[in-house]
């Protein structure tokens, strides 16, 4: 059973960054891919970016390109959110799955989820 714990939200103004941590527990890092998704109030939930269990690939959500960059270490996954806007605001949520490129189609390919943090961007 992979366990998955967020950290890292809270308020932050428009322009402004913010990293979430995710950290892994319960099976090695390294057999699962890492993705990250967001939920907002009254829509779906969205994918936002994710990476493979080698660090060495990465798939980006369109609203986020060239603003978000995913990373892992041992056991921790980190998404670095910066030049962020209002309609970023949402709770994120950390996920595992076997493969990062399927958790960018669908979250359907989740095995996991975290509980999620929320990120408030507002001045």
């Amino acid at each position: 059973q992979v366990q998955l714990m967020e950290s890292g939200g809270g308020l932050v103004q428009p322009g402004g960054s913010v990293r979430l941590s995710c950290a892994v527990s319960g099976s090695s890092l390294d057999d699962s891919d890492i993705g990250w998704f967001r939920e907002a109030p009254g829509k779906e939930r969205e994918f936002v970016a994710s990476i493979s269990r080698s660090g060495d690939s990465t798939w980006y959500g369109d609203s986020v390109k060239d603003r978000f960059s995913i990373s892992r270490a041992r056991h921790m996954t980190f998404l670095q959110m910066t030049m962020l806007k209002p309609e970023d605001t949402a709770v994120y949520y950390c996920a595992a799955g076997s493969r990062a490129a399927e958790l960018a189609k669908s979250s359907s390919y989740v095995d996991h989820w975290g509980q999620g943090t929320q990120v408030t961007v507002s001045s």
